[in-house]
């Protein structure tokens, strides 16, 4: 069974975002006799260049669970010291966390959603204990055999997805710093792999390296 909130382009419009992600969707399906509820979110879709990566979190049925993470949420609204600062807290609250990455070579050879799709299942194969329904940020993955959430906004709603988002953001930002090493000169670990005007502005002067995504449009 699979089960999809907001699905439609109306309704992804109006819908409306607490200040913080909370446990409303999560609390539902405890109740509904869930335990092990993944969140799950991607970082690096939309960039040029770089792999993609995607986490997944089980959050545990705790007292004042929203209290003690509350400061956690979509990781594009968070500075980089504050998602940085939050990693180990949701490391070691969590019931469970996973990172999965998907390579260039991969995105050029399926596709930036197919991709995203992939690295998230590598990090949902991987988790201990294994999940019994997922909560997605608007991704539905018809080949996992679970109860599925997709949430427009899901990063900004949900506690699970945004933990996941803190994840995924900072796991993939490290890696981008240690491609940067590799690739000097392109500013790596500055802009991530995303269509700065600086990266504009080397891929001008000095062309593509390995890292770039060929089957992406990437502007002089």
């Amino acid at each position: 069974m699979i089960r999809t909130v907001d699905p439609t382009g109306a309704l992804r419009r109006i819908v409306t975002t607490p200040r913080f992600p909370t446990l409303e969707f999560e609390k539902a399906l405890w109740n509904g006799g869930f335990g092990h509820i993944a969140g799950i979110d991607e970082a690096g879709r939309g960039a040029w260049a770089g792999p993609v990566c995607a986490a997944t979190v089980i959050l545990p049925r705790t007292p004042h669970l929203e209290r003690t993470l509350r400061g956690v949420r979509d990781s594009k609204q968070m500075t980089p010291l504050a998602r940085e600062s939050w990693v180990p807290r949701i490391k070691e609250i969590a019931l469970a966390w996973r990172v999965g990455f998907a390579s260039i070579e991969e995105i050029d050879a399926l596709g930036i959603v197919p991709a995203t799709k992939l690295a998230a299942r590598r990090a949902i194969a991987s988790l201990f204990p294994k999940p019994d329904t997922l909560i997605t940020d608007y991704l539905i993955f018809p080949e996992i055999p679970l109860p599925q959430t997709a949430l427009v906004k899901g990063d900004r709603r949900s506690l699970s997805v945004a933990a996941a988002s803190v994840l995924a953001k900072t796991a993939r930002d490290a890696r981008m710093r240690e491609l940067d090493l590799e690739y000097p000169g392109y500013g790596f670990a500055r802009h991530k792999g995303y269509g700065t005007p600086q990266h504009r502005a080397v891929i001008r002067q000095s062309g593509l390296c390995a890292l770039h995504r060929k089957s992406f449009a990437i502007g002089p």
